[in-house]
């Protein structure tokens, strides 16, 4: 059983919500602003948690980069907002997934099992990923580069993660944004070269003078160690 925080100012939604997941077999809370969803979030360290973003005393944006100062919990967006920028910058700031309204209890349902899974990971598929001087461990979320530290949002990890799954192979933009970001669709390239940028930055190197991260241009970009022909 999931223990789920469900951050939702308006009753009408949150009620039926509430009920339906209770009955798929989650244990669920609820908060209706933002003070009390932080406090319930930090308390009680619920598995999950469903935030919308309209809430009456703070917007849920910033509750969520409150969060991802403190915890590591999953957050699953679940708003009307559907700009696509605002999807992007939500994803930025840390959420796992985002869902727009309306939806039902089912989408939610499944897109909740869906970052559970994700995010409750096994030692054995979610190996310590070494590239190089490059070493990423997914389990404490921590890379460091020849034996220091690399400070990295959790986007710039998720990013450098993925592409390190896969050292040699070029991965296009379309398969950053629909694994990395969760957005199902492109559009949105320029998030992916900004937050290269940023990372390149912070390994130390350039997109003039590479050495992990190497641009193919007009398909994708791809990680290798410093020295590998290709």
């Amino acid at each position: 059983m999931a223990r789920l925080l469900l951050v939702e100012d308006d009753l009408t939604i949150r009620t039926p919500l509430l009920r339906a997941l209770r009955e798929r077999g989650h244990a669920v809370a609820a908060a209706s602003t933002a003070l009390d969803g932080l406090r319930d979030a930090l308390d009680d360290r619920p598995d999950l948690v469903v935030l919308d973003l309209g809430l009456p005393d703070l917007d849920g944006g910033e509750l969520l980069r409150m969060l991802r100062a403190v915890s590591p919990v999953p957050v699953i967006v679940a708003t009307a907002r559907d700009d696509e920028a605002e999807i992007v910058r939500m994803l930025d700031a840390g959420a796992d997934d985002y869902l727009v309204k309306p939806f039902t209890a089912a989408q939610l349902d499944a897109r909740v099992r869906a970052v559970l899974r994700r995010s409750a990971g096994d030692p054995a598929t979610d190996p310590v990923l070494v590239v190089g001087g490059l070493r990423i461990d997914p389990r404490a979320r921590l890379v460091t580069l020849d034996d220091a530290p690399v400070e990295l949002t959790p986007r710039e990890f998720d990013l450098l993660h993925h592409l390190a799954g896969r050292p040699g192979q070029v991965v296009t933009k379309r398969e950053l944004l629909t694994e990395v970001w969760r957005i199902p669709y492109g559009g949105a390239d320029k998030t992916v070269d900004v937050h290269l940028s940023w990372l390149r930055r912070k390994l130390g190197e350039s997109a003039q003078e590479p050495r992990y991260l190497h641009t193919v241009r007009g398909v994708g970009v791809r990680l290798d160690a410093p020295g590998s022909t290709r």
